[in-house]
């Protein structure tokens, strides 16, 4: 199968420390520039047109699964979200924002859900032992079918999301930063695909979409818990929780199994099982930016789920909260 045959017959090497990481992959980094005499513009030509491998029907299944998804957004807001809002009887700015939060929910639970069933309920080995994304690494390899549906449905989204978010979503003071992060994301995941890096791009986005779940689900709660004119513990309790296990989960995921797994296996192990790897200091330069956006993003989230001393409007904990939460609160995916 396209598992077994990236599983590979090497054994499965124990997840590095940083200092590994830093030390292995300033080495693996070094030796790699240094044997890279040729390079230059004209090589770096010659190599993407060698390796990227992307047909027009899948450009064409691309550009239809992103109108699918905007049509499959507003058949939901209209029918569901709005009228559910409205139902709920929300103030008038959470009834605008909960359409938006809620389709978010929805795709990035199900969207994280397949990554999951790829990671730990087939053959696929990659979580547990992320250097067997490289092993059998061929130029315009044949992408197995249920990666590639993985790719389309989040490819697709986030070409939807440029579109969204100029023309869909409550315009906010970040949304011209979101068009740009989509954008980026867009690229990162078609030159992955195009270039058969779609193992590993597979733990990257399980390693992420997770926060977009806990995000989501947050807002929603915020929303949800001044409705109908009076204040629901409930959905105050689960916005809470929400809120910390995000922090939680953000570095856990991102901050520690994301440098540990993916970025040792982009630095080092790849340039081990394929020696003149395409494109090697490009991805692993945008892997690194992405690292330090997680770095970046991780301290106000996790600054807002402490005790604070000091508020704007010296209010009680749970109107700090729903400030914090609906002006602050700020992340990216690959």
């Amino acid at each position: 199968t396209a598992a077994g045959d990236a599983g590979g017959a090497a054994p499965v090497e124990p997840m590095p420390g940083y200092l590994e990481l830093i030390t292995k992959g300033f080495t693996a980094m070094l030796g790699a520039w240094r044997d890279c005499a040729n390079c230059g513009l004209q090589f770096s030509k010659q190599t993407l047109l060698e390796n990227a491998h992307i047909t027009w029907t899948e450009i064409a299944l691309f550009v239809f699964c992103a109108f699918l998804w905007t049509m499959v957004r507003c058949g939901l807001t209209e029918c569901l979200f709005k009228p559910l809002a409205q139902r709920c009887r929300l103030l008038p700015k959470d009834a605008a924002k909960m359409p938006e939060s809620s389709w978010k929910l929805v795709f990035y639970t199900m969207s994280w859900s397949y990554s999951t069933y790829l990671l730990f309920f087939t053959s696929y080995p990659f979580f547990h032992d992320p250097p067997s994304v490289f092993y059998n690494w061929k130029s315009g390899m044949t992408v197995p079918t249920d990666i590639a549906i993985a790719y389309l449905i989040q490819g697709s989204f986030y070409g939807h999301s440029i579109y969204a978010t100029v023309n869909m979503d409550e315009w906010r003071k970040d949304s011209a930063v979101m068009v740009v992060h989509h954008i980026i994301t867009l690229a990162l995941i078609s030159f992955s695909y195009a270039f058969r890096y779609h193992n590993v791009g597979i733990l990257v986005l399980f390693l992420h979409d997770i926060n977009d779940i806990q995000l989501e689900f947050t807002k929603v709660n915020i929303y949800l818990k001044s409705r109908g004119g009076s204040y629901h513990l409930l959905n105050d309790i689960l916005s809470n929780l929400g809120s910390v296990s995000f922090s939680v989960s953000w570095f856990w995921f991102r901050l520690y199994w994301f440098p540990l797994k993916v970025l040792y296996a982009t630095c080092v192990s790849s340039i081990q099982s394929v020696p003149n790897i395409p494109f090697y200091f490009f991805f692993n330069a945008l892997l690194f930016a992405l690292l330090l956006m997680n770095i970046y993003w991780f301290l106000p989230p996790t600054v807002q789920v402490l005790p604070l001393k000091k508020m704007r409007e010296g209010c009680n904990f749970h109107q700090r909260y729903n400030s914090t939460m609906r002006e602050k609160i700020t992340l990216t995916d690959f």
